[in-house]
């Protein structure tokens, strides 16, 4: 009998606190995210929109960028949605398996992202330093089975370590003091002891950062050193262009996230307000402004863009002009039937 009523409290549903000490501005603090959350469904739709349709970007490179999109698309869509619900509805509720789930969701596609960048540099490394050979070595189908490898690293990293945090007995308080399933914050509700998942997940971050992170960075060296060797001025500058806008991305996706990480793994005398606003913007900020990294660094995104809002455009006008016609139709019609009314 005990053992039965610890598989029930073991399986109860969670209460997500939202943001700790600040329930009172949770309708205030859910603007900006909520603001956040349309433009990275804007921004992030549009580069789909705009690769799929351009012909011209159908290269590896865009399909890494479109590959990014819908990674900053899963990010805001796991979290965004349930935090306004607690800011909005006070919906506070999760259940077990949901939390579980949005948690490899966060983790999983942070591994596949960290794979997709690393891939990208590679990527930006071809094209510069070898570009006889970058059609050869970079084909539609090698850079579909790279994005594809990047998810099943992710998963299969993850996997593991869901099975673990799922195994623990969750029998203290169900409050989680986060507006999300973050994986600290969840496990210290265990009352069994965690340091299995605690090893597992600090390995795992650090072979994942550090042996990308590494890569990342010789890649760049290398063709930081080939583009100061260009003869031509403008090559040097499209080529430092395109990287930098690489460059910001990995920056913003590394940097954030190492602070987020160990904000939640040593506190450092912050406020647990403050762990929890860095952890919530680490998710949803970079998703926003990697739309607009690549639409103001990338000209080629850019002239997309442009090419696709004149197309709706011109396709909007014909309609407008078609409805002014026949509502001009009909007042003349209406004109011609009023007098014999009469």
């Amino acid at each position: 009998m005990s053992a039965t009523n610890h598989s029930n409290t073991n399986r109860l549903p969670f209460l997500l606190m939202g943001i700790p000490d600040l329930e009172a501005l949770h309708m205030w603090i859910s603007i900006p995210f909520c603001f956040t959350y349309v433009m990275s469904l804007l921004g992030n739709g549009m580069v789909l929109l705009t690769v799929a349709l351009d012909k011209t970007l159908h290269e590896p490179m865009y399909y890494f960028i479109c590959m990014l999109a819908v990674i900053d698309l899963i990010f805001s869509t796991a979290v965004v949605p349930k935090m306004l619900a607690v800011f909005w509805l006070d919906s506070r509720e999760i259940a077990f398996e949901a939390c579980f789930i949005q948690m490899f969701f966060i983790h999983t596609f942070t591994a596949v992202e960290s794979g997709v960048l690393l891939a990208m540099s590679f990527d930006r490394y071809v094209a510069i330093c070898n570009p006889l050979r970058y059609r050869t070595i970079l084909t539609t189908s090698r850079t579909l089975q790279i994005g594809l490898l990047s998810l099943a690293r992710g998963a299969g990293v993850m996997t593991p370590l869901m099975c673990l945090l799922t195994s623990l007995p969750y029998c203290r308080s169900r409050v989680v003091p986060h507006s999300y399933c973050e994986h600290m914050a969840v496990v210290a509700l265990a009352c069994a002891d965690p340091a299995a998942s605690h090893l597992y997940s600090i390995v795992v971050a650090t072979l994942l950062v550090g042996t990308d992170s590494a890569f990342i960075a010789f890649s760049y060296a290398m063709i930081l050193r080939s583009v100061v060797r260009l003869p031509c001025q403008e090559a040097r500058l499209k080529a430092l262009r395109t990287c930098g806008s690489h460059v910001s991305i990995i920056l913003l996706f590394y940097v954030g996230g190492l602070l987020s990480m160990y904000l939640q793994m040593f506190s450092f005398g912050s406020a647990p307000h403050v762990q929890v606003l860095v952890a919530d913007l680490y998710l949803t900020v970079p998703p926003m402004l990697n739309p607009l990294i690549y639409g103001l660094k990338m000209k080629q995104i850019q002239e997309g863009m442009l090419k696709l809002l004149g197309q709706l455009v011109r396709l909007s006008v014909p309609q407008a002009d078609k409805d002014r016609s026949d509502a001009e139709e009909r007042r003349h019609h209406q004109k011609r039937i009023d007098p014999i009314m009469e």
